[in-house]
């Protein structure tokens, strides 16, 4: 069974429609595919419909925006209930941040002699990387990855700060939304410092259930020690591609996949969270 446990589509920064991205993930071999736009479920009903059709499993998540002392980290959330009214009023903070933040970067961009539009944007709400495919078509960069090298990451002249929720309060509001949360990349993009192996113990007692071990941002090193972490604290293991359609290189489906076993326990503990929370959380679609 070949399981691929974080993707994203148009919704967020991805450049496939949820139905364009089921039916790739249909024809590139997955048993299952879990849809993880960031900070939002809004294309979850297309693509259920997609994966009814095709007869792909989908696990419903999302990738929400957090920060633990200073820096940004990406909580997986899956099969939580949206309606939460805690996590939906965060999904809210953290999205109305979003759309503040891109006319902010527009300005910056103008300072440095960029006179980009808003209208070549294309985004229902707009983040770094649609700034950054902007840019790519306007030529004034050769990909998305230089973008962000030359102007959008931290440090960088176009870089705006926007809210984003603390991590232990996103883990804690992903468990009483009946979800279960596993940390994207931990050791990805000079993370490690952040999150050691002592601070991954304590939030797994406030309630992480897995980290993200086989990403493309880990070399085999770090997976072998992140692999074992995982072990010494019971946590679930994932591996997944981090898809964007075109909007990211070697990041294609299927790249790195979850172990079987480990997509049990995932939901064995997104199973518990759903009863112990007493919420009516999404199943998953198909196998």
């Amino acid at each position: 069974m070949r399981i691929d446990l974080h993707t994203h589509s148009v919704v967020s920064d991805g450049t496939q429609t949820a139905t364009e991205l089921v039916r790739a993930a249909h024809e590139a071999g997955l048993d299952v595919l879990a849809l993880t736009d960031h900070d939002t479920a809004a294309g979850w009903d297309e693509a259920v419909a997609a994966a009814r059709e095709t007869g792909i499993g989908l696990v419903r998540g999302m990738e929400l925006s957090t920060h633990h002392h200073g820096r940004g980290v990406h909580l997986l959330a899956y099969l939580p209930d949206p309606t939460h009214p805690g996590l939906a009023a965060e999904l809210a903070r953290v999205l109305d941040g979003r759309g503040s933040r891109a006319p902010a970067i527009l300005a910056a961009l103008r300072r440095l002699g960029i006179d980009l539009h808003a209208d070549e944007i294309v985004a229902e709400v707009p983040g770094r990387p649609h700034v950054a495919d902007a840019l790519v078509r306007r030529g004034e960069v050769a990909s998305r990855d230089e973008a962000f090298e030359r102007y959008l990451n931290p440090g960088r002249p176009a870089y705006v700060d926007r809210y984003a929720t603390p991590l232990t309060t996103a883990i804690r509001l992903v468990a009483e939304a009946g979800g279960a949360s596993v940390i994207a990349h931990p050791w990805g993009r000079g993370r490690r410092d952040t999150l050691p192996v002592a601070e991954l113990g304590r939030l797994a007692e406030v309630g992480l259930a897995g980290i993200e071990v086989d990403h493309q941002d880990h070399d085999a090193d770090a997976r072998a020690e992140l692999r074992a972490i995982a072990g010494a604290l019971d946590l679930v293991a994932t591996g997944s591609s981090d898809h964007h359609g075109l909007g990211k290189v070697d990041h294609g489906l299927g790249v790195n996949t979850t172990d079987p076993e480990q997509y049990a326990r995932l939901l064995e503990r997104a199973a518990a969270a759903s009863a112990a929370s007493g919420r009516k959380t999404p199943q998953v679609v198909g196998s």
